[in-house]
């Protein structure tokens, strides 16, 4: 198996905390134990696909991303569009008999459901649970044969929050068989915003684990009780850095810390039981090491739900067509088909290798860093050279124009195919972050010497997720589609 691993070239610096170990996206956790002493772990991908990403582990510190569960969102005509900060809320993962189940929260429809004999493999087509609006972050719990689910409400949904709800579903998982109780109440209870249960069964005791006072400076609250629907005592377990909410696996808790433009982050800390309680503590022997992947493909997602109009994977990497554009057509906040990863570690480098074709006065190809605010180089096709273009926009997520400086121009590769002539060019684009997120960004067009563009461009998380790279294309409406393709060979960019 060890053979199938490739490290991206990413260099991973200035880690804060030994508690640390993974400095990428992988914003509301949860894992369970698996087969043979594996881990298992998947996270929040909001409108991102592939979503649910699931990640492996025998020790819970060094973590592979071998798979995702869900090809697409549902409703597949809403989430054709990108739904920014929408999709896939807080999912959760258990193991029960034979069968690994997922259910996360789409606060815009209702609670679903995907299910699997091998997390590593194919996961089955979503199944919504129940029906709602503002219904997020549920978690289920199989006890005496019997089904329980405890989720969260989200108050811009439904105009509430702070509460948790219990009821129970079918045995198997699909629906639910009674309506949902309160079981507490973070606002009478001085514990405001308590969101992200996880619902465990120990030693006689019901017990859920959620964050409460707020992403950015909240704790984790234990509920515990002798019964599923309480009432449940509570009890301060961490109250320390902002650490939100996570996944109580034996005697270790994974969980998130916001980072901002890096997104959230992943800490592993360390439980102990103490009268009953699962009091948890910074681990200090912890050695944080770089994400891995089973295939260097899955570092990837699209902005949107996957057509096949979007482009195709190719046995060396990925083809991005151009993403048709009107006269109206503002910035890239609602472009769908951008092919993005996520940042690495405070301080890395990465090198994207592409190859670029155009075949109609404008079209562009290039590189972008996304988010609120983002910055992309562009080689536009302009009679038969290619403008090179740097080009940014700053909140973005509010309408605002680009803004467009002319780096220069190369000469394109010409091409005769048949009735259409083609225009060619090799690229490699290189992304340097230093510390808080500052990227410089430099460019080799066939192998000529780098060009760093001259100004540093100051990385923005988006709406939910960390600030993200990649490529893009787009071609105006009523023109051929030129098209970037991205090579992926041996691990590498």
């Amino acid at each position: 198996m060890k053979k199938l691993l490739f490290l991206i070239g990413l260099t991973l610096s200035s880690l804060t905390g030994q508690s640390q170990i993974i400095h990428a996206d992988f914003s509301d956790p949860d894992a369970c134990e698996g087969d043979s002493g594996q881990y298992w772990l998947t996270a929040s991908s909001f409108q991102c696909t592939p979503g649910l990403p699931i990640l492996r582990s025998d020790d819970m510190t060094h973590w592979t991303l071998v798979n995702y569960a869900l090809q697409s969102l549902v409703p597949l005509d809403h989430y054709a569009n990108v739904q920014h900060g929408c999709g896939v809320w807080a999912p959760s993962i258990r193991k029960h008999d034979d069968t690994y189940y997922i259910y996360w929260g789409d606060p815009d429809y209702g609670i679903f459901m995907t299910k699997t004999h091998n997390p590593a493999g194919k996961w089955d087509d979503p199944v919504l649970v129940v029906e709602g609006k503002g219904l997020i972050d549920p978690c289920p719990l199989w006890v005496d044969g019997r089904a329980y689910l405890v989720n969260g409400w989200a108050n811009s949904r439904c105009g509430f929050n702070s509460i948790l709800t219990v009821r129970e579903l079918t045995p198997d998982g699909t629906s639910a068989l009674t309506q949902p109780v309160i079981v507490y109440d973070g606002l009478t209870e001085g514990n405001h915003t308590i969101e992200g249960p996880k619902f465990y069964h120990r030693d006689g005791y019901f017990y859920i684990l959620a964050p409460a006072g707020g992403v950015a400076t909240g704790h984790q609250l234990a509920l515990r009780s002798k019964s599923v629907y309480g009432p449940y005592e509570s009890k301060i377990v961490f109250n320390k850095d902002g650490i939100h909410q996570g996944a109580w696996v034996k005697d270790n808790f994974v969980c998130f810390q916001e980072r901002n433009l890096y997104g959230r982050i992943l800490h592993l800390l360390d439980v102990n039981m103490k009268d009953g309680w699962p009091m948890m503590q910074l681990n200090k022997h912890n050695t944080p090491s770089p994400l891995h992947y089973s295939s260097p493909a899955l570092a990837y997602q699209w902005h949107a739900n996957y057509n096949e109009h979007f482009g195709f994977s190719r046995t060396d990497g990925c083809r991005i067509y151009g993403h048709l554009t009107d006269p109206s057509f503002t910035n890239f906040w609602s472009v769908p088909n951008l092919y993005l990863k996520k940042f690495e570690g405070e301080v890395f480098s990465d090198t994207l290798h592409c190859k670029i074709m155009a075949n109609a006065e404008g079209q562009q190809s290039g590189f972008i860093v996304m988010g609120r605010d983002y910055a992309r180089i562009a080689l536009e096709l302009t009679g038969e050279r290619f403008v090179i273009k740097y080009i940014t926009c700053h909140n973005a997520d509010n309408g605002t124009p680009e803004t467009v400086a002319t780096l220069g121009e190369a000469k394109a590769k010409k091409i005769s195919a048949g009735a259409k002539t083609c225009y060619a060019a090799s690229v490699r684009f290189v992304l340097s972050c230093a510390k808080g997120g500052a990227c410089t960004l430099s460019y080799s067009v066939d192998d000529k010497p780098f060009s760093t563009v001259p100004s540093v461009f100051q990385a923005r998380e988006g709406r939910w997720i960390g600030a993200k790279y990649g490529v893009y294309s787009i071609a105006m409406q009523g023109k051929s589609r030129g098209w970037i393709d991205l090579m992926l060979q041996h691990g590498k960019q």
